[in-house]
């Protein structure tokens, strides 16, 4: 797909697909075009070119039979702050069509199945930040959609608000709902996503597992933190004797890291060898998303 504002592409081949029960996390900077994608690909916004199709529907020629099949949380809850989480989600049932007593029924399902029931009395503006975000994802999910767009879900919530939104979505695609979540958090995509897509520039520079992705970068490495920082020289020497490679250190946080191959024989000979030296930590770990989304990105941007 593309989409063009001004002399600018938000996208500019824009390349995806989803499979059907499975979280795809969509990853990208600031203007990297993810939002513009939820939006093409939730009818709100018609591409200048290319084509794209949801539940089979293709979003541009079949706009009413992808809006009942999609749910959409944005990144700004839809609540109305006065009345209660029952009364926001028989409006929402209303506003999709359903009669008042059906509107009312699936607002009670959707209280239990979100872990609302006790509160569903309460005006929202009581509710906590994680407590709207779930109600926010139920009212997206008063059709059942197959299909839900969740865009940067979590932004500004705190880790157990995030923990609580993280279940709610496990809960929804282990009843079988496919769901695109563009995020920031690389903690997020880490824990949820089936498979990950990296987006900068208007279009994916990388896609796979998340093991995939950090193994993309490089396997295991050998990390060393000294508590002296004049240890450093004496401490990259060993590391770089041990892994036949060269070593990366950081006098700042007096940090020693080396790619290795065999982690535990590594792990085993470094404890040996740094005995005469004072550290502070001693690990092996794969890279981090983090480490991914900058590598890839700073090689999009070359």
């Amino acid at each position: 797909m593309r989409k063009v504002y001004g002399d600018r592409a938000a996208l500019d081949g824009f390349d995806l697909e989803v499979r059907e029960g499975t979280v795809c996390g969509l990853l990208g900077p600031n203007g990297a075009g993810k939002t513009t994608a939820v939006r093409i690909l939730t009818t709100l916004l018609r591409p200048d070119g290319g084509r794209a199709e949801v539940a089979g529907f293709d979003v541009t020629r079949q706009g009413g039979q992808v809006r009942r099949s999609i749910g959409l949380v944005g990144q700004n809850a839809a609540l109305d702050e006065l009345l209660s989480g029952r009364q926001n989600l028989e409006l929402f049932g209303r506003l999709y069509h359903l009669g008042a007593r059906r509107a009312r029924v699936r607002a009670q399902e959707l209280l239990e199945r979100f872990g609302l029931d006790d509160t569903g009395g309460k005006p929202v503006r009581t509710y906590s930040g994680g407590m709207r975000r779930r109600l926010d994802l139920a009212a997206g999910m008063i059709l059942s959609p197959p299909v839900l767009f969740l865009d940067e879900p979590t932004t500004g919530l705190d880790p157990r608000s995030r923990s609580e939104v993280w279940k709610a979505v496990r809960d929804l695609v282990a009843e079988g709902a496919t769901v695109l979540l563009t995020t920031q958090y690389l903690e997020e995509a880490d824990q949820l996503a089936d498979r990950i897509s990296v987006i900068d520039a208007g279009r994916v520079v990388a896609e796979g597992t998340a093991d995939e992705l950090k193994s993309g970068i490089g396997g295991d490495r050998l990390d060393v933190v000294v508590r002296h920082a004049g240890d450093l020289g004496e401490a990259a020497a060993v590391l770089e004797r041990i892994a036949g490679g060269a070593a990366e250190h950081d006098p700042d946080t007096r940090h020693v890291s080396v790619p290795v191959r065999d982690r535990i024989a590594a792990l085993t000979e470094a404890a040996a060898a740094l005995k005469s030296i004072e550290i502070e930590d001693l690990a092996v770990r794969r890279p981090t998303l983090d480490e991914v989304f900058l590598d890839l990105t700073q090689k999009a941007e070359k």
